[in-house]
């Protein structure tokens, strides 16, 4: 918001006309976003150390998390706290697109933000019921996608990745299906919320590669010449990409293991709405699956799970989500945790390789 204040400046001081591109606005968010989670995180952990807002672990997990409980969690108000200063100073509130990410994130983070409440002061283990959670969640996404989908922000056709044209135009469809990405996104990304360190690696992988989607798309010229569709003023969404990815970076600063905070379902929630978020303002729907790879294995994990259980009687994996099934076969925490890390930056790659194999 302070990047309204500045650049109208700039026709006097020629040094904030830099205000205008997304390019230094991004860069300064990321450091703005990094340098402030980093010194209001040690504060914050302390704090909840103080108020003693520990972390329940699950009595069927592996022993060896049993020695965590009791580490603080809310970590995710920090995140979203720190990334929310450094849009306040480089975001371009007029954009269309960048408002409607803010919407879903700050919403789940009101989600997450409750259900972590009611688990770690409430002592309720279940925390906000999963029905409840899903109609809040898809309240929210059913809201953003009309709205996208209403004042034209984006476009009711679908695009498959290695495709330079669109598959289908599916009209007013869009709009559940595309809160379904969002909300299946926002729920991936907190099953995922399992190790230390292990949710925020490969959040911080599929912002960026999002992000560089996002301003390439934004870009009328660049789109263009890649045979991807133009959204007008996506761009913005860098600015947004570049503080999360910075609040990421304080986060793991103390996230790392052994970890001193959790994500907690607010950071969870949040973060995994706006990577869908951004997915869907994209046009990377279907993409999206293979940048957040590790999300969607995660999810796939527990859904095989339950569904084996429930039709057979029996297990196809140790545990689920998976990572816990890897921990259970005897890798140590941090092989499965950077093991994960590595499978997401590959998964990023691959997608950026898409853009030349159209």
């Amino acid at each position: 918001m302070l990047y309204h204040w500045l650049y109208p400046l700039s026709q006097n001081n020629h040094l904030l006309n830099v205000f205008k591109y997304i390019t230094f606005r991004s860069f300064l968010a990321f450091i703005i976003a990094t340098v402030v989670s980093i010194i209001w995180g040690k504060r914050f952990i302390a704090y909840m150390k103080l108020r003693q807002f520990g972390q329940i672990i699950r009595e069927e997990g592996p022993e060896s998390h049993k020695k965590k409980k009791g580490t603080p969690t809310f970590g995710g108000v920090f995140i979203l706290g720190s990334a929310m200063i450094a849009c306040l100073v480089c975001g371009n509130f007029v954009s269309f697109p960048f408002l409607i990410a803010l919407f879903v994130t700050i919403s789940y983070f009101f989600l997450g933000g409750l259900d972590d409440y009611l688990k770690v002061l409430k002592k309720n283990t279940k925390g906000v019921s999963a029905r409840q959670k899903l109609v809040w969640q898809f309240s929210t996404a059913l809201i953003a996608t009309f709205v996208m989908w209403k004042f034209n922000v984006t476009d009711s056709q679908v695009y498959l990745p290695f495709v330079k044209d669109p598959v289908m135009d599916i009209g007013w469809l869009y709009v559940p299906f595309a809160a379904f990405v969002i909300v299946g996104s926002s729920n991936a990304l907190n099953l995922t919320d399992g190790l230390d360190g292990l949710a925020i690696g490969p959040t911080i992988t599929s912002a960026a590669t999002l992000g560089f989607l996002a301003y390439l798309a934004g870009h009328i010229e660049m789109a263009n010449y890649l045979l991807i569709p133009h959204v007008p003023d996506v761009g913005e969404l860098l600015v947004l990409v570049s503080a999360i990815i910075g609040a990421g970076v304080g986060f793991l600063w103390y996230n790392a293991y052994p970890a001193e905070i959790f994500m907690g379902d607010v950071g969870s929630l949040s973060l995994g709405g706006c990577l869908g978020t951004i997915a869907v303002l994209t046009k990377n729907e279907f993409l999206f699956v293979l940048i957040g790879g590790i999300f969607v294995i995660e999810a796939v994990s527990v859904i095989l799970q339950v569904a084996s259980f429930k039709t057979r009687g029996k297990r196809i994996f140790k545990m689920a989500p998976i990572h816990h099934h890897f921990e259970l076969m005897g890798w140590p925490e941090t092989k499965v945790i950077v093991r994960f890390w590595i499978i997401s930056l590959v998964f990023a790659i691959l997608a950026l390789a898409t853009l030349k194999l159209r």
